[in-house]
């Protein structure tokens, strides 16, 4: 299989930071990779670089067999940006907007038309082809902008992060239209801090922490190599009535101290004790509960979760900020910022 990315000693300093460390990586036509990593890790910073709006330091990048460093247009023309910002026309309407892009992105004139109505359909915007991107919510604007991506039928589909701060409905949307382009034979290179994300659609995801990449792999491998962070999960409740706030206190003092228990989580009304070996503490939380009259409510063993493996690689970086972020993007692939 032939690869639509290939990246050898990619290296991004700002002045006397190093972002991005030496990275080697291929992503393989017609699979959805996931790119993920915490703020500040390199992941903006090397899809930056891999859609032309930031220059390498050093290293390679090739797009469909073409050096970026060489000639970048040739790979332009095959690749659809959706940015993290919208860049969406909000005093244009969705049609203009599609009639736009392609023309940014020289779409045949005979052709504009009935692309723009084929992607407004798919994406259920065909109704709301004449209202101005304005009145659209912010799940609408989402699927608009992705539609413009790919206006011009690009082989290569970079997004950054599509879904943050939409709602459960919107959020599978876009999931499923990402599925279908994927099917029609578009490639997709997703980045983005939202674990489940990437478990639900990716082929193969990397994970970069510090700069470097830390793992490459399909999501269900990565768990398996995983298998110090499997845990169980237990709901007690103290057979006496208690106040609310003092029925998980009581309930859960001392399973951290169980032999075999690496790290207690409160998840909600439960607690996950993470362990190397679940059978032998499934016994002991037992006994923990008989010896002091509790109800278990609900007792489940879980395999690692990919956020349980992104965590373990990354230190559980979530949330943690560094210049890179703040580093401002650059316009460029027939949108805006």
């Amino acid at each position: 299989m032939n690869n639509a990315i290939e990246v050898e000693n990619l290296t991004k300093y700002y002045e006397k930071f190093l972002a991005v460390d030496r990275i080697n990586f291929a992503v393989k036509q017609g699979e959805i990779f996931g790119f993920l990593g915490p703020n500040g890790a390199g992941k903006s910073t090397t899809q930056r670089m891999l859609t032309t709006l930031l220059t390498p330091t050093e290293g390679l990048i090739l797009i469909n067999g073409q050096d970026l460093a060489r000639d970048s247009y040739p790979a332009k023309r095959q690749i659809g940006l959706v940015p993290e910002e919208s860049n969406v026309y909000t005093e244009l309407t969705a049609w203009d907007n599609l009639m736009f892009t392609a023309s940014i992105y020289r779409v045949p004139r005979n052709e504009r038309a009935k692309r723009a109505q084929e992607l407004l359909e798919t994406f259920g915007l065909w109704d709301k082809r004449d209202i101005k991107a304005e009145n659209f919510s912010k799940g609408m604007r989402r699927r608009l902008s992705i539609a413009m991506a790919v206006i011009h039928k690009p082989s290569l589909l970079f997004l950054d992060e599509p879904t943050p701060g939409l709602d459960a409905q919107s959020i599978r949307a876009i999931w499923e239209l990402i599925r279908q382009m994927n099917a029609e034979g578009t490639t997709v290179f997703l980045t983005t801090h939202q674990i489940e994300e990437a478990n639900q659609l990716c082929d193969r995801v990397a994970i970069i922490s510090h700069g470097k990449i830390a793992a490459i792999d399909t999501p269900e491998r990565l768990k398996a190599n995983f298998r110090r962070v499997q845990s169980v999960e237990v709901a007690l409740e103290p057979s006496e009535t208690l106040k609310v706030s003092e029925t998980f206190r009581v309930s859960n003092e001392g399973l951290e101290s169980l032999p075999g228990v690496t790290t207690q989580v409160k998840v909600g009304d439960k607690t996950r004790l993470y362990t190397e070996d679940p059978s032998a503490l499934i016994p002991r939380v037992v006994h923990f509960a008989e010896s002091r009259n509790l109800r278990i409510v609900s007792l489940n063993t879980l395999s690692p979760s990919l956020e349980d493996v992104f965590l373990e690689i990354t230190g559980g970086q979530l949330g943690a900020v560094s210049q890179e972020e703040e580093k401002p993007a650059r316009r460029g692939m027939g949108g805006r910022k």
